[in-house]
């Protein structure tokens, strides 16, 4: 998966959390799997997570049995024993803060070495809407400060420049000088308290949340994702077309953007479709 589909670890991490239980419960044989033990272990481990969840448990499964059944390991297709889970796309209506609660949450770092690295951090999620694992896995490489831009290494590996705020560069910059631990790693973030590593996604989720709990503000999303929604839907507000937002975010569909269009009825018109043989209203 590393090598031929270009994953990140953190997918690589979040796939290999479902297939250890997924071996450990239907064992290590995989001439042996049924699709009704597949699907069993399936419906079992999603019950108690939410739709997006329990597609990702899927995705992870299936790719494991595809790469089986290239390897004549279990029969070829057994992949296809596992349904998918119904969802609709863009169905629900995106969950975000308002710029006041970005703003407390931002505020809500204090001035010591912990409190910069983490006003760095939230700037990067909150004005760019990068996710966890892009801002973990920044390295000193990525910043252009002689042209004011910075490289994010996205889904797929991909490599795409965004400008750099000032806001955010200063912040950045303030933590570099002041805070950073002298720690020989290439990663930008790191801890500032021993033992001194580079940060994980889990721990920028964590900084996210701590900063929420700081704020008290009770998020729709507790965690870093929030963040991007806000920063997505704070750009519509501010006149952005869809195409820039997607620019930014760097979606690959233009579907995926169209979502944040329902926090602005106006935005909608971009992407509704007149009912046939009605005149549009």
């Amino acid at each position: 998966m590393r090598q031929h589909r270009g994953l990140t670890e953190s997918t690589l991490d979040a796939y290999q959390r479902v297939l250890l239980g997924f071996v450990e419960k239907l064992g290590e044989d995989p001439g042996q799997y049924t699709a009704e033990a597949l699907r069993t272990f399936v419906f079992e481990r999603a019950r108690p997570h939410g739709i997006y969840r329990a597609k990702s448990i899927v995705v992870a499964i299936r790719a494991l049995l595809r790469f089986l059944g290239a390897t004549g390991q279990c029969s070829p297709g057994m992949e296809h024993a596992i349904p998918g889970f119904a969802s609709w796309q863009i169905s629900s209506v995106p969950r975000f803060l308002v710029p006041d609660d970005v703003k407390r949450v931002i505020d809500s770092c204090g001035d010591d070495a912990t409190g910069r690295r983490d006003r760095a951090v939230l700037l990067l999620l909150a004005r760019l809407g990068l996710r966890a694992s892009e801002v973990a896995g920044l390295v000193f490489a990525d910043l252009d400060w002689e042209n004011g831009r910075i490289a994010i290494c996205g889904k797929g590996r991909r490599q795409e420049w965004l400008p750099l705020p000032s806001e955010v560069g200063v912040a950045i910059q303030r933590y570099l000088e002041q805070s950073r631990p002298l720690l020989p790693a290439a990663q930008v973030f790191t801890t500032v308290l021993a033992p001194l590593r580079p940060l994980t996604r889990a721990s920028v989720t964590h900084i996210v949340r701590s900063a929420l709990r700081r704020a008290g503000i009770n998020a729709p999303i507790n965690g870093a994702h929030v963040l991007r929604h806000s920063a997505a839907t704070a750009m519509l507000r501010q006149g952005a077309s869809l195409a820039s937002v997607g620019a930014v975010l760097r979606h690959r569909s233009p579907r995926t953007t169209a979502h944040y269009a329902k926090v602005d009825f106006g935005l909608l018109s971009e992407i509704a479709q007149p009912w046939p043989e009605v005149s549009s209203c």
